[in-house]
């Protein structure tokens, strides 16, 4: 569902690059006493009742925080809030067997460990082979009540890039993937990723606030755009973890969840990730270009052929039992043996901090 541009001076549309996307509305003081299907329909471009009553009675529409069904009638003054799925496309997912680690799993939600490489879900280009065909076989095989039918972009309320390794929730009930959507869209969904990074942060910690948008050239990427004339807000805090002179170890954790948030913000203040070949940290960004420097450097990005991030912990509210869940996860073997190859390096060139 898509907001309608003639609307504009009446409703906020709130969306983020997560999954989901909020559309909020105000009713005028002239209403009339509508249903509240009807009523969106003339507000939100591409909104169907099939859609909208999903959307009601999965609890994804709320009016003045609480949730309704599709025969309420929309008051003046009503606070109406909206989410919606804002997946770039659908499309089908077919079942295929691959390895999965699955860190945790229950009646209604999964924790995947999702390994540097793999696509996370069906689209242009990557109709196969991705997180979700995985989980759809795995499903298929191991709970009878699902199928094909109630497959497609199940249970998926967020992403995380296709060489950034970590932790990733999938919803198993229309019910869980209610409650983790609104999570993720109110951000309170705690979680903290480790990044290899170029350079010597000059603190130990701090805060970058950029919007991020999509680069007004290259369209496949993103860019920072500080005074916020582009792109949606973002807030990333980040913590020196271990610093080996020409790179540093940090630690991110996220305010906010743009896509490509974490690569963008480093590359912003100067620190591009360490082998990202979309934002310049796939050459040599500090460091003098001196034969066995410039070895040793390759060697790295040959052992980490990738941007060195990973999403290391997660945290969230079960969104059936309200118990508080954290889950941390190991640094897969490519950032760890690129980080020892550095500290090694740091030590031996007697680069102390």
């Amino acid at each position: 569902m898509k907001e309608d541009p003639e609307k504009k001076s009446q409703e906020t549309n709130d969306s983020t690059d997560e999954l989901y996307q909020r559309f909020s509305l105000k009713v005028d003081k002239g209403q009339e006493p509508l249903r509240i299907d009807k009523f969106l329909m003339s507000r939100i471009e591409g909104a169907t009742r099939n859609k909208l009553q999903r959307a009601m009675n999965t609890g994804m529409v709320t009016v003045n925080a609480k949730e309704v069904r599709p025969n309420y009638k929309v008051k003046p003054g009503d606070e109406i809030i909206v989410y919606s799925d804002v997946s770039p496309e659908e499309t089908e997912v077919v079942p295929e067997k691959m390895p999965l680690n699955i860190v945790y799993e229950d009646d209604d939600l999964m924790l995947i460990n999702k390994p540097a490489g793999l696509v996370v879900h069906p689209g242009s280009g990557n109709y196969s082979g991705t997180l979700l065909n995985g989980i759809a076989w795995y499903l298929q095989h191991e709970n009878a009540s699902i199928n094909e039918d109630n497959l497609p972009r199940f249970g998926l309320v967020h992403r995380i890039d296709k060489n950034t390794s970590g932790l990733l929730v999938l919803a198993k009930t229309p019910k869980a993937m209610t409650h983790l959507a609104k999570q993720f869209y109110d951000h309170s969904v705690k979680r903290q990723y480790v990044a290899l990074v170029w350079g010597d942060l000059k603190n130990d910690s701090g805060t970058t606030i950029a919007h991020v948008g999509r680069h007004q050239r290259f369209r496949k990427q993103f860019e920072a755009y500080p005074d916020g004339e582009h792109g949606k807000e973002a807030i990333t805090h980040y913590k020196v973890l271990e610093r080996f002179g020409y790179v540093t170890l940090v630690e991110c954790v996220l305010e906010t969840g743009r896509t490509h948030q974490i690569r963008v913000h480093m590359k912003h203040i100067g620190h591009p990730l360490f082998n990202d070949d979309y934002y310049g940290g796939d050459k040599i960004v500090k460091g003098t270009v001196f034969s066995k420097y410039k070895q040793f450097v390759e060697n790295c990005f040959a052992i980490c052929p990738r941007q060195a991030l990973h999403a290391k912990t997660l945290g969230f509210i079960h969104p059936i039992t309200g118990k508080e869940m954290f889950f941390d996860s190991e640094l897969p073997d490519d950032m760890r043996e690129v980080i020892d190859k550095w500290r090694k390096y740091a030590v031996t060139k007697g680069i102390s901090f």
